[in-house]
């Protein structure tokens, strides 16, 4: 299960030299702890692992008792788990870390100390919960772990060679041709249900058994309400409400969530903390509107209106398609062939969009109505801005389109009316690559390439 993370904490060993603590945020069940202990057992003489959820009381309350006493408390660490580490060869990994924040705050001291490398993996780490009275250390960097993405998924099916050749293209902006095409498609169908969580991944290169990949991501899911109802306080009832809600939002055409589904008194300055918690657990990836295509879309972001994806595709099959406790043979197997009669357009709009989260796209879309002027009325399911900023022409305006007919009358109204604002204008579909009246029409798979 080899992921592109690993080579990101290698890169921060070579260049930290253990003058900072790296932090790996993500949802549960993304792999964080099997990559971190990998990448230990691989690029150190010796690692020491502490997963706060199962560590004891005792081994907790040491981070109160003996930050003073550096010397103690890494010697009380080596002896309870039987470990003996050498000085600048060693690293010490704080697993679920959130469930320890005084561990969090003493990585100051700790890195300050020298001896050893620090890496810290959490979920929910920026909830109130979790970072009451403590201070979050400078010394950490962050990164973020999203589930697998199209070509980890490729790996993971021993394929090393089909992304290449599909970047290839890309950058060429030339076709793969219609049985590469559909060969790439099938494979991405496969992918899109099987999701991108490991274990599920593992579960179908292992069977091919769409019934224990199904098992696999209710169990998932289960994990994820069990964290809702402990860890969201008092917000529990808001949370699970928004999570039960989602693929109804996704299925309308216009899928802006609508709080007046859960309550029609429901407004979002009450629901905020929730969407909230739940981009934190990372669960799903929130996609806020901009008043503006143009280069400042965070100074443009209207908090009150917003898209709420899944962060994994294939646990969004199993959440929409459940039907008494698991999502039907037959439902997987319409849409590894492209044959579901309703509901395509969600799953592809939602995939598209973590795939642009993993990429490191912050998510916007740009919506705006008029009852007077019909050239004014258009909703542009994505807004991604160019890695190198220019004096104009900043803005990709990104459709995603399912099926064979549709109509782009949206983005042709946004290219008429911000044209100085706007760079290449997107168009991602079933389809293979082509070039059109200066629109880029790009195959599904190719998503993560923008």
């Amino acid at each position: 299960m080899k992921r592109k993370i690993y080579n990101k904490l290698r890169e921060w060993k070579d260049t930290s030299q253990g003058t900072s603590v790296l932090m790996i945020e993500g949802a549960r069940r993304i792999g964080k702890s099997f990559i971190v202990e990998e990448f230990a057992r691989n690029e150190y003489d010796d690692y020491l692992l502490i997963n706060f959820r199962l560590a004891p009381k005792e081994v907790k309350e040491w981070f109160d008792l003996y930050l003073e006493d550096l010397d103690k408390l890494l010697l009380n660490l080596q002896l309870h788990y039987n470990k003996q580490l050498k000085q600048r060869r060693s690293v010490i990994v704080f697993d679920e870390v959130q469930d320890c924040p005084r561990a969090r705050e003493a990585i100051k001291f700790l890195v300050a100390d020298g001896r050893f490398d620090y890496i810290e993996t959490g979920s929910l780490i920026s909830i109130k919960k979790n970072v009451k009275d403590i201070v979050i250390p400078s010394e950490e960097e962050t990164l973020e772990m999203f589930p697998m993405d199209f070509e980890e998924f490729l790996w993971a099916m021993g394929n090393e060679t089909l992304m290449p050749y599909i970047e290839d293209r890309y950058a060429k902006r030339l076709p793969l041709e219609q049985a590469l095409h559909r060969k790439a498609m099938d494979l991405f169908r496969l992918y899109m249900v099987v999701g991108g969580m490991p274990q599920s991944v593992l579960r179908y290169v292992e069977t091919q058994d769409f019934r224990k990949v199904e098992a696999v991501k209710r169990q998932i899911l289960t994990l994820y309400r069990n964290d809702i109802h402990k860890y969201a306080d008092n917000a529990e009832n808001k949370v699970t409400a928004i999570f039960d809600e989602i693929p109804g939002q996704l299925q309308k055409h216009e899928k802006k969530f609508r709080l007046s589904a859960i309550s029609k008194d429901a407004r979002m300055r009450d629901y905020d903390d929730a969407f909230f918690w739940l981009n934190d657990a990372r669960i799903v990836n929130c996609c806020y509107n901009t008043t503006e295509p143009s280069l400042g879309l965070r100074l443009n972001e209207s908090r009150t209106t917003l898209k709420c994806y899944m962060a994994d595709t294939g646990l969004l099959i199993s959440h929409a398609f459940n039907e008494k406790g698991s999502v039907p043979l037959e439902i997987y197997q319409k849409l590894i062939l492209g044959k579901l009669e309703t509901n395509e357009g969600m799953l592809v709009e939602n995939i598209v969009a973590q795939m642009l989260a993993s990429s490191g796209h912050k998510l916007f879309f740009y919506s705006k109505s008029s009852n007077k002027d019909a050239e004014e009325r258009m909703e542009i399911d994505f807004l991604i801005r160019k890695s190198r900023v220019t004096n104009r022409h900043n803005i990709s305006p990104v459709e995603v389109k399912s099926g064979d007919r549709y109509s782009l009358s949206s983005l042709e109204k946004c290219i008429r009316k911000y044209g100085p604002y706007l760079s290449t204008a997107f168009v991602v579909h079933d389809g293979d690559l082509k070039v059109e009246n200066d629109i880029v029409y790009l195959p599904l798979y190719m998503a993560s390439l923008l």
